[in-house]
């Protein structure tokens, strides 16, 4: 038995203890909590009239209460790492030192008594930087204590499963390449890897980044940046848990297959769920009391992807010349919109020009359509003032209502309709409230008029957010983003995987909203696909400079068939999934939505007609869909952006060379690991 061996068995027999441990300090607890529970209900009818008694009874449970989850998590990480307690480890000579020290790596920290020295240091630990960042020889790490520097006399990387140590060797570099293969080309993990075993140096610089603000990664196609962004927030959470909770955590990802997809990371690295939306999702709640219904982007995808829509329109209207025409439009308003006039209630009165005064001078600071709220509020403290007592809730909405009327219309579906008609656009539709719909194209500029004219509250309560896709998001998005969220930001995307028709690059006007706060990180080097399939997509995109891992596989099919029927009958014979493949993940995608729910229903009767379950084998996967499953998934290629699939076959209507139709082949191209299958089809 090696020495690391019998360190593992020493790890796993520790753990073990300790999660017996745990065991019995949770039942303890759970007794002692229905202890409290059971003296409160025979005693609470004599209890002291001030409550103090009760009081000290509630904090006594809620302090038990938060005693025991805080086990339970504990509980929860130590038998994770039974599987795997560590999976690296680097000797570390201290300066002055002449023995070397054994540190080892693992998902967590693990001591065999509470605040004794670690047996395996947590991977976001300081001294784990060592493991990560340093070859042998001179290296470095900082500690609350300052730079503690020496030497690294060896590095080690294991494979452990099911508590088996499946291998070990000596590493005179970090990530041995075989290693790095055999984790990228495993098949089977349906949701996003975790990559702590294979970081690499220049993942981990991004990952333990704490000191700029707002940083930007730009990546390749499958360079890991949505895995580094996940790390670094499970990083800062772990440095700094008195100022950051997942509570404090927003991600703004594309959809919610993409939110299910990505779920299981930070729980498996220690932390808790993060909270997640699109921001789409978050601009409609936002709008509710401006109209019901709102367009999303995938509508505005099959628009332009079916003929019906107009690109041009949406790109004006996110454009920096649309908001200065906006911007122009409020000032002309803080004329044209008031009717002033004087004010009297009980022998109280304010003049139209002492009205004025207040509303353009005094308050002048204030939104336009938030300002007369100040105005009614400074003469409502006036009259209280005077009267000697507080005005009831009945008579400060009398009052209010005075002052409100003074706007010809405070409705922002009126107001934006006024300013296209002004700027030679369509109008709105002029239709009652609950018929009102916005097309995706009007959603964010009303949403910005909103923050330009009333009162936005920035939500303080989110102190990092994570903006996924970022090459989808407009100028005009980043601008609200920027008014909505002054907190740190991870913001990351591929400006090659654009949705729109022409790419553009959103770092040419990010530094502008954010300024020198912004740090720019590329990631060129693509690990996700086999050098094969990231060729072939790098060829649709142009692309030139991407640094390919050495990962070889199958060459990529290409084939055109006569019909639609026909390409998806050999589809079906290339799909290879199931308990006895090596592939538990394949993806038939399609351009539109219409196109995909079609071929779902034909490749259903195809797997049923060969004897398989379709039910268990083939899903479909709409904007409405909240998981992420094995077997075959059929859906649009812009539905699974950011999503891997073992197998992919691509199904297009050869006629379709639009831009957007040519950039969702290269989109569908880059989501396969091992396989790709590129059909054509001419009706």
């Amino acid at each position: 038995m090696t020495e690391s061996e019998k360190y593992l068995q020493r790890v796993l027999s520790g753990l073990e203890r300790r999660i017996q441990e745990i065991d019995a300090s949770i039942e303890e607890g759970r007794k002692e909590i229905e202890s409290m529970h059971e003296y409160y209900w025979e005693n609470y009818t004599e209890m002291d009239q001030y409550g103090y008694e009760n009081f000290d009874n509630q904090q006594a449970l809620l302090h038990q209460v938060n005693a025991n989850q805080d086990q339970m998590r504990r509980r929860s990480r130590y038998r994770k790492m039974l599987d795997s307690p560590f999976f690296g480890r680097v000797d570390f000579c201290f300066e002055g030192e002449e023995e070397p020290e054994a540190f080892y790596i693992g998902i967590g920290n693990f001591a065999e008594k509470t605040g004794g020295i670690p047996l395996v240091y947590d991977w976001r630990a300081p001294v784990s930087g060592l493991f990560y960042d340093y070859d042998k020889g001179p290296a470095s790490y900082i500690a609350p204590a300052g730079e503690i520097s020496g030497e690294i006399t060896s590095k080690w990387q294991y494979k452990i499963r099911r508590g088996k140590m499946q291998y070990e060797f000596e590493s005179d570099i970090k990530i041995d390449d075989d290693i790095l293969k055999a984790e990228l080309g495993s098949h089977g993990e349906v949701q996003l890897k975790n990559i702590i075993r294979t970081i690499q140096k220049e993942q981990n610089a991004i990952i333990r980044n704490t000191s700029d603000k707002i940083m930007v990664i730009q990546g390749a196609a499958g360079s890991g940046k949505t895995s580094v962004a996940l790390h670094r927030i499970a990083y800062l959470l772990y440095h700094d848990r008195a100022n950051l909770k997942s509570s404090n955590i927003l991600v703004l990802s594309p959809n919610s297959v993409f939110a299910d997809y990505i779920s299981h990371i930070l729980p498996e690295l220690g932390e808790e769920n993060i909270r997640e939306m699109s921001f789409d999702l978050f601009a409609y709640r936002e709008l509710q009391d401006v109209v019901p219904d709102c367009e999303d982007r995938y509508d505005q995808i099959e628009r332009m992807l079916k003929g019906t829509g107009r690109q041009v329109n949406y790109r004006e209207k996110q454009s920096v010349e649309f908001l200065n025409s906006m911007e122009r439009f409020f000032l002309e308003m803080e004329d044209e919109l008031m009717r002033f006039q004087d004010v009297e209630f009980r022998g109280f009165r304010k003049t139209e020009k002492e009205i004025i005064d207040l509303f353009y001078f005094k308050f002048g600071e204030i939104p336009l359509l938030s300002r007369m709220d100040a105005v009614a509020e400074y003469f409502i403290d006036e009259v209280e003032t005077l009267r000697g007592n507080d005005l009831s809730d009945e008579e400060r909405d009398a009052v209010t209502e005075k002052f409100m009327k003074m706007y010809e219309t405070r409705d922002l579906y009126v107001l934006y309709s006024t300013f296209l008609k002004r700027e030679g656009y369509r109008a709105l539709p002029r239709v009652a409230f609950e018929k009102r719909k916005l097309r995706y194209e009007d959603v964010y500029p009303v949403l910005y008029m909103k923050y330009s004219l009333f009162r936005c509250r920035a939500d303080r309560r989110i102190r990092h957010l994570v903006v996924d896709e970022m090459q989808d998001y407009s100028r005009l998005q980043y601008l609200i983003l920027q008014k909505l969220f002054p907190c740190k930001m991870t913001i990351l995307g591929d400006r090659a995987q654009s949705m729109d028709e022409t790419i553009h690059d959103v770092l040419e006007f990010l530094p502008g909203i954010f300024g020198k706060d912004l740090r720019k990180i590329e990631m060129k080097k693509s690990y996700r696909n086999t050098v094969e399939i990231a060729e072939y997509a790098n060829g649709l995109a142009g692309i030139s400079d991407m640094e390919l891992f050495e990962r070889h596989g199958a060459p990529v099919e290409e084939a055109v068939f006569s019909s639609l029927g026909d390409a998806l009958r050999h589809a079906a014979d290339c799909l290879n999934v199931g308990e006895e493949s090596p592939f538990e993940t394949a993806a038939v995608l399609f351009r539109t939505e219409g196109e995909a729910l079609a071929g779902f229903q034909v490749l259903k009767e195809l797997l049923e007609a060969a004897g398989s379950d379709s039910e268990s084998h083939l899903s479909y996967l709409d904007r409405n869909s909240a998981s992420f499953r094995k077997g075959i998934t059929v859906t649009t290629f812009y539905l699974a952006k950011g999503l891997e699939f073992d197998q992919v076959c691509s199904v297009f209507p050869k006629k379709d060379q639009t831009p957007l139709a040519l950039q969702g082949r290269y989109i569908a191209a880059t989501r396969a690991l091992h396989q790709l299958h590129m059909l054509e089809y001419r009706r």
